[in-house]
């Protein structure tokens, strides 16, 4: 009895394997007068404690969260930004962002006090409509970059419109 060859029979694990989804890991800090990153929204699936001024919140592909940076020094604030960003699913492109591994889809990006404070106006009206800013149209958070970008009044985002992103997402 021969056995059977195993030229040609070789197999390739990784070639039928689809890619693993990454999740996305965002620094979080605060230091008091010196430095605050939070999250204004998005639920993180995980948050770990790195010491007593740091942690990383960690978020599934396709999530989207709100992070807002303030650093200031002695003379006052330095820097005010505001980035909603979406996590990457496999083969998405990404954008390199500083504290984001491995990186993030951004939606909108705010910088300066008044640009923050406008955004920060819209996500509370969204949450007055009773809509979790992170279950929001991912097109409303760019028309808002681009108002922002073009010095344009910024757009309300209304329940008819969350209706049909609703109704959109269904149809997929």
């Amino acid at each position: 009895m021969t056995q059977p060859s195993s030229i040609g029979a070789q197999t390739w694990p990784h070639a039928a394997l689809p890619p693993q989804p990454t999740p996305m890991r965002v620094s979080l800090a605060f230091v008091e007068h010196r430095v605050n990153v939070w999250l204004r929204f998005g639920q993180p699936v995980r948050e770990t404690v790195l010491d007593r001024w740091r942690r990383v919140a960690i978020f599934e592909p396709n999530a989207v969260c709100c992070r807002v940076k303030w650093i200031g020094n002695d003379y006052g604030t330095a820097l005010w930004q505001l980035t909603v960003l979406q996590a990457p699913m496999p083969f998405d492109g990404a954008q390199r962002i500083a504290g984001v591994v491995p990186g993030a889809r951004i939606l909108l990006r705010a910088d300066g006090e008044q640009q923050v404070k406008s955004v920060l106006e819209r996500i509370d009206a969204v949450e007055a409509l009773g809509i979790e800013p992170a279950m929001v149209a991912s097109t409303y958070w760019q028309t808002v970059g681009n108002r922002l970008a073009a010095r344009q009044s910024l757009p309300e985002y209304t329940s008819e419109r969350h209706a049909a992103h609703v109704a959109r997402g269904a149809l997929r």
